[in-house]
């Protein structure tokens, strides 16, 4: 993992999800019927494994992200409407004074 992908890793781990989904993506796509070596077994990936990565794993990934995003959503609308209820107070107070 690069320097810069670790630090951005420990300030927000759902970037390192983002990353590998990216990353699969690009190697499933650039690998079309071909065996994807893995390096802690003495056997690649063939068009079995490769059919799970693509049915089940991309699209938990993808899920998880989007909920991710939801949740992000409405974080930030809730410190959307944090802000917005506490600048009237503080305009009230400064003509108030």
């Amino acid at each position: 993992m690069s320097a810069s992908l670790d630090a951005l890793t420990r300030e927000d781990p759902v970037a390192l999800v983002e990353s590998c989904y990216r990353a699969l993506f690009w190697i499933l796509r650039m690998h079309q019927s071909k065996p994807i070596a893995r390096t802690w077994i003495n056997h690649p990936y063939g068009e079995e494994e490769i059919a799970l990565l693509e049915e089940e794993l991309l699209p938990a990934m993808e899920q998880f992200l989007a909920r991710t995003g939801e949740i992000d959503a409405a974080l930030e609308a809730c410190l959307d409407a944090e802000v917005e209820f506490q600048a009237p107070a503080k305009d009230g107070q400064l003509m108030g004074a």
